[in-house]
């Protein structure tokens, strides 16, 4: 792809965040060499943040035309790409979405235009790899990275390019968002699944390519990494709820996590009860002790505990949200085209 090509295009590129200090100007300096190869502009969307964030942004700002500071009064990820591209996207080709609490590529946005440019997709989706640092958050990382954590997702496995119904959120032509409405700001975990299910029903095409991807950093801590799971629990609950759509094999078993927990209670009068929950149990931790002995991993064990967190809030999230909405569909905040 010739320069003359990638600067053929405008590009908005959105980072909603919320209280990220410690990753902000990192994650804005890695994409200079973006906004010098494209025709671009960073928008960071801050939902009120308390932590400095919004003070680095606006020295970053002062001393770069090209990146401005953007009030999201709503806080979650979705209102601020929303308000983003309200904003400032109507004359712009392509959305480039950034997550805050991540480590991207200096070719990142380059390359993502360019596989746009060259397969013509709607939506470009992109793998994406968990590091951690301390000793928890090496253990979530661990436990995310695999199977156990992942449940064999292809955007979390490193697969080659592909046509898929959905992957991590990274580019994504304006006009196309526009026209589904942008993100549901009813949800405020999964938003990009939702997205997903509704560019796949009105016949639009998602790109999942294998020449670029992100790295995540995992939560570094049990409550934290609950919450955040016991989030996409609700999340997908959400979407179920919503469309009518079922969750994949592969979520189905996690799902069963609390179910089967409750049910261990009733062993006090049926020794079988447990089982389910033993099995359940004793298949994350062997997996913990492969990883450990197999695999020379030292963080085996820890992973497998984090692996059980994650998978018991999810499932948590999940039947939360079931039960306290019941057969009432939710709402959907944003309807119809986007309009500024």
């Amino acid at each position: 792809m010739t320069a003359e090509q990638l600067k053929s295009v405008r590009c908005l590129i959105v980072i909603p965040c919320l209280n990220e200090a410690g990753h902000i100007e990192t994650v804005i300096g890695n994409l200079h060499k973006a906004l010098a190869d494209l025709d671009a502009r960073i928008i960071v969307a801050d939902g009120g943040s308390t932590d400095g964030t919004r003070d680095i942004v606006q020295r970053i700002e002062r001393g770069n035309p090209k990146v401005t500071l953007l009030a999201n009064p709503k806080r979650i990820q979705s209102a601020g790409v929303n308000v983003a591209v309200a904003t400032y996207g109507l004359d712009c080709d392509y959305l480039i979405r950034i997550d805050a609490h991540g480590g991207y590529p200096e070719d990142y946005c380059q390359t993502l235009v360019a596989d746009a440019l060259a397969t013509g997709a709607d939506s470009v989706v992109v793998g994406m790899r968990t590091v951690g640092f301390g000793l928890f958050q090496k253990a979530a990382a661990l436990a995310q990275n695999s199977r156990l954590g992942n449940g064999g997702s292809r955007h979390r496995i490193g697969a080659a390019s592909h046509w898929t119904d959905h992957g991590h959120h990274a580019l994504m032509k304006i006009a196309v968002f526009r026209k589904m409405g942008g993100y549901d700001e009813a949800f405020n975990h999964n938003e990009d699944a939702e997205l997903d299910y509704r560019l796949n029903q009105a016949g639009y095409c998602i790109w999942m390519t294998d020449k670029t991807s992100m790295v995540y950093y995992p939560r570094t801590n049990p409550v934290s990494l609950y919450q955040q799971y016991f989030g996409y629990g609700r999340g997908r609950a959400r979407n179920f709820l919503k469309h009518r759509s079922w969750p994949s094999i592969r979520q189905m078993i996690p799902l069963s996590v609390v179910p089967v927990t409750i049910g261990a209670a009733l062993a006090v009068f049926n020794a079988a009860a447990v089982v389910p929950f033993a099995l359940w149990a004793a298949a994350c931790l062997g997996y913990g002790a492969w990883l450990a002995i197999g695999e020379r991993n030292p963080h085996g064990p820890l992973a497998a505990v984090s692996a059980m967190v994650m998978h018991f809030a999810w499932s948590a999230g999940f039947w939360r949200e079931v039960i306290a909405t019941g057969n009432r569909v939710p709402t959907r905040a944003t309807g119809g085209e986007m309009s500024r």
